[in-house]
């Protein structure tokens, strides 16, 4: 009996200890604790202690009592996890969070990343720092967050890039499993965009000129692998067309050239073609979505022409596998707050974005889906990685 006390009491010693440090706010234990019991497991070889109810030496189940203290020691230890879980939750951020963004400063990630960055700032008490990591299609940005700790103190905004990129690379570090849905801000179309000096005004136009174009028309990406490669190449697939790409380091990069006419096509996203359609340097052919967008109602849509065409470019918040859920729903909490404010649903409308938030789970099943759908699009299309 005087075994099992002890038993009981390095149990709740366990616990206390857990308590203790969730009530600093630290973030103790984050892997599995070793817990050194120095008596016998039950009676063994040679024991005086006989009996069924005291457990075996090998040969026999664990008896009674011991079943009895080890449930009791679970229940004692699940119970101080809950409570540090939640007080860690209450006390997070306790410290400036930093916010990857996988690309250069003044495309739609970043722009959406900072206007996000400032509400959760201002609605969790910390300052959320935005640091521009941009490079190989948004990898170098993405290994970043993947290899982070899981703390909640390194988080990602990230675009539907991800999805595309990672089905092209599939990079060691293995970010679809490595890194986790936050919440969804909201989505816009792409838009097959056009320099005037091209003929074609409409999506047949397009594919007609395309098949009589020796060698087929060139497009700007945002590199190989990128959401504008992948979506202008799943456009070639199902208007079977050729078209020859020219990869960008950044949307800027690219705009230089598509304004210029040396590139004479983009599947370029919506923020920063917009003010360029308005200007008349340049002229939209179809947006991508399945439905024809608000800020762009006499603009077909390629679907209208290639049935079943969808793509759209979702921005959302991410983070490394593992951080503890309470984080995770704290950072939705906060995003989701953010999108029902008035100011902020304009902002993002005048930006032709549509508000979406929601759960991690919805988020997650987005990217999941244009994950497989990428995956596809780079066999059928025989896309190989710019290494290769």
């Amino acid at each position: 009996m005087n075994s099992i006390l002890k038993m009981i009491a390095a149990a709740s010693v366990c616990a206390g200890l857990a308590a203790t440090g969730a009530a600093h706010g630290q973030q103790y234990p984050v892997k599995p604790v070793r817990v050194i019991v120095p008596f016998a497991r039950g009676r063994r070889t040679g024991s005086r202690r006989g009996g069924w109810c005291w457990g075996g030496d090998g040969a026999r189940p664990l008896g009674l009592w011991h079943c009895i203290v080890r449930s009791l020691a679970i229940a004692l230890a699940a119970g101080a996890s809950l409570a540090a879980g939640a007080s860690f939750a209450q006390s997070y951020p306790s410290k400036p969070v930093r916010v990857i963004v996988p690309f250069a400063p003044g495309g739609g990630s970043d722009i959406t990343a900072r206007q996000f960055s400032a509400k959760l700032s201002e609605f969790l008490g910390q300052q959320f720092v935005v640091d521009n990591r941009g490079g190989a299609g948004g990898l170098i940005g993405m290994e970043l967050t993947a290899r982070a700790p899981a703390d909640g103190y390194v988080i990602m905004m990230m675009s539907a890039s991800f999805s595309a990129t990672t089905a092209l690379n599939r990079p060691a570090f293995d970010p679809i499993n490595n890194i986790v849905a936050v919440a969804e801000f909201g989505f816009t179309p792409f838009v097959l965009t056009v320099h005037p000096s091209l003929p074609a005004k409409t999506t047949k136009e397009f594919l007609a000129l395309a098949r009589t174009t020796k060698g087929g028309l060139t497009y700007a990406s945002t590199g190989i692998g990128s959401i504008t490669h992948l979506a202008t190449e799943l456009f070639a697939t199902m208007g079977k067309i050729k078209m020859v790409n020219v990869p960008y380091k950044s949307t800027g990069a690219a705009m230089a050239d598509i304004l210029s006419g040396q590139v004479p096509v983009i599947v370029g996203s919506l923020l920063p073609v917009t003010p360029h359609l308005k200007s008349g340097r340049l002229r939209a052919i179809a947006v991508t979505t399945a439905k024809r967008w608000y800020s762009l109602p006499n603009t077909p849509t390629l679907a209208e022409t290639l049935p079943g065409y969808d793509v759209e470019l979702w921005f959302g918040t991410m983070a490394p596998r593992g951080t503890p859920q309470p984080i995770i729903d704290t950072l939705n909490a906060a995003i989701n707050k953010a999108l029902q404010l008035p100011e902020m649903k304009k902002n993002l409308e005048d930006q032709g974005m549509t508000t979406s938030g929601g759960t991690p789970a919805k988020f997650n099943d987005r990217i999941r889906r244009d994950y497989d759908r990428w995956v596809k699009v780079v066999a059928e299309a025989r896309i190989k990685p710019e290494s290769q």
